[in-house]
C-alpha cells in the first residue's frame, strides 16, 4: 500500500509539473493613464476593463499607472518594473507627458527594436505633439472631433483582422470619433472608418478634404506591432461586448499571440 501511495503521489506531482510546463506564461501589459491635458471621465473605467479582459482570458497581467516612471530601461528601485519587464504598453493619455529624452529613446527601442506592442486608446493620439517620432509610431495626431459624441456610422474595411472579425460589415456606435491629421494610408492599414455618406460634411470643424475618417488601424513600427482605435470616450462604449472584444483581440495581436496583416493599402 505504501508503494502504491508513493506511486500515486509521484504520478500526481509529475502530472502537475507537466501541466505547469504546458501552460503559457502570462504576458505583462503596462497601461498608462497619465494626463497633461483634457481629463476623460472614462479613463479609469477603460483601463479597468483592459485589466478585467486580461484576468478573464488568463492571457496577460495588467499594471495600471497614472505616471510615466516605468517607461524606461533603467533599473529602478523599490520593486519598480521597467520596460524590459513588459510585453506591451497601452496609452489612454493626453498632453505632453513627463518623459525625458532617455525615456523617449527607451520607449521607441521597446517597440521598434525589441518588437514589443503598443495599443493606443482614444486620446492616445492627443499626446506628445512636440515629439514627432511618437506621432510617426502611432500613426497620426488628434485634429478635433467635428461631430462630438454621436451615433457614429462605422464601416469595417478589414474583416479578416483579428480585432475586426466579430463586427458586422456596418454598425453604429455612440461615441466621440476623432478626426486625424498627419495620417496616411501609406503608413497604416485602416481597419475601420466612418461612413462619410452619412456624415454632415458641412460641419465647420471638418478638415479632411479626402473625407477619410479612420476609426481603427494597425501598423508595424520596426519589429513592433501598433494598434489604435478612437473608440472609448464614453464608459458605455467600454461596456459594449464588441468594443471589449476588439481591444482584447488587438492586445493579443500586439502581444504576437495571433496574426493579422498590418500591410498598408489604399482605401478599398
Amino acid at each position: 500500500m505504501r508503494t502504491l501511495r508513493l506511486f500515486l503521489v509521484l504520478a500526481l506531482a509529475a502530472a502537475s509539473l507537466s501541466m505547469a510546463q504546458q501552460a503559457p506564461k502570462r504576458k505583462k501589459v503596462l497601461c498608462i493613464g497619465a494626463v497633461k491635458g483634457f481629463q476623460h471621465d472614462a479613463t479609469s473605467h477603460g483601463l479597468a476593463t483592459i485589466w478585467k479582459l486580461g484576468q478573464e482570458s488568463g492571457l496577460y497581467d495588467t499594471y495600471i499607472r497614472t505616471d510615466t516612471q516605468l517607461l524606461t530601461k533603467k533599473k529602478l528601485g523599490g520593486n519598480a518594473k521597467n520596460l524590459d519587464y513588459f510585453d506591451a504598453v497601452v496609452f489612454y493619455t493626453t498632453g505632453e507627458l513627463d518623459l525625458d529624452d532617455e525615456q523617449k529613446a527607451d520607449f521607441m527601442k521597446f517597440i521598434k527594436e525589441d518588437g514589443k506592442g503598443f495599443i493606443g486608446v482614444h486620446s492616445a493620439i492627443d499626446t506628445f505633439y512636440k515629439w514627432p517620432e511618437f506621432g510617426e509610431m502611432v500613426g497620426g495626431y488628434f485634429d478635433l472631433h467635428p461631430w462630438n459624441q454621436f451615433q457614429a456610422p462605422i464601416i469595417i474595411e478589414d474583416s479578416n483582422f483579428p480585432a475586426m472579425k466579430h463586427f458586422p460589415k456596418q454598425f453604429i456606435v455612440m461615441d466621440e470619433i476623432y478626426q486625424v491629421k498627419d495620417f496616411s494610408r501609406d503608413k497604416v492599414r485602416v481597419l475601420a472608418r466612418l461612413d462619410e455618406t452619412k456624415l454632415d460634411l458641412g460641419n465647420k470643424n471638418v478638415r479632411r478634404t479626402d473625407k477619410d475618417f479612420a476609426v481603427a488601424w494597425s501598423k508595424m513600427y520596426g519589429n513592433g506591432r501598433v494598434f489604435y482605435s478612437t473608440f472609448g470616450h464614453r464608459e458605455d462604449a467600454w461596456d459594449r461586448p464588441d468594443v471589449q472584444k476588439m481591444y482584447l483581440e488587438a492586445i493579443k495581436w500586439a502581444l504576437k499571440l495571433t496574426d493579422g496583416d498590418a500591410t498598408p493599402r489604399p482605401r478599398p
